[in-house]
């Protein structure tokens, strides 16, 4: 699979809430994203202005948006899913706007109805964040 930028073709999320940049890689096992947090954004725009760190539920949102532009990409589904389900979270260092993320995605479960996903997030070779998660369709349709 080629790389893609145009996410909102692949999730309903919108700026200021849209939270993927690109979408590198999408293998049925794994799926690579990258983004970067701009300090601009309206919606972070508040949030820890004196220090510049990403809060780590945007990161949290961010890498389960690029899992779920991955899963679009790959054709598993046409319907639009929610976040329904946080398993596990950990937090190891704090991400900085203008710093690209990059998000290593796997695949634990796909279906029509079910997408189970765990993923770690990076700032260069740093480990930021690792989570797993599920997402349910909350649409009938072919959107």
């Amino acid at each position: 699979m080629k790389s893609t930028t145009n996410i909102e073709q692949l999730i309903p999320h919108r700026y200021p809430f849209l939270f993927v940049d690109e979408i590198t890689s999408a293998t049925q096992e794994e799926i690579i994203g990258i983004t970067t947090f701009n300090h601009n954004n309206v919606l972070l725009k508040g949030s820890n202005p004196e220090t510049g760190i990403v809060p780590g539920t945007v990161i949290l949102e961010s890498m389960a948006q690029c899992g779920g532009a991955g899963v679009r990409l790959l054709g598993i589904t046409n319907g639009i899913f929610a976040l329904a389900h946080i398993e596990s979270v950990q937090f190891f260092d704090e991400v900085k706007y203008g710093e690209k993320v990059r998000y290593e995605i796997s695949n634990l479960r796909m279906s029509e109805k079910i997408i189970k996903q765990s993923g770690k997030a990076y700032f260069e070779d740093i480990l930021l964040m690792e989570a797993s998660w599920m997402s349910i369709r909350i649409d009938k349709g072919d959107n």
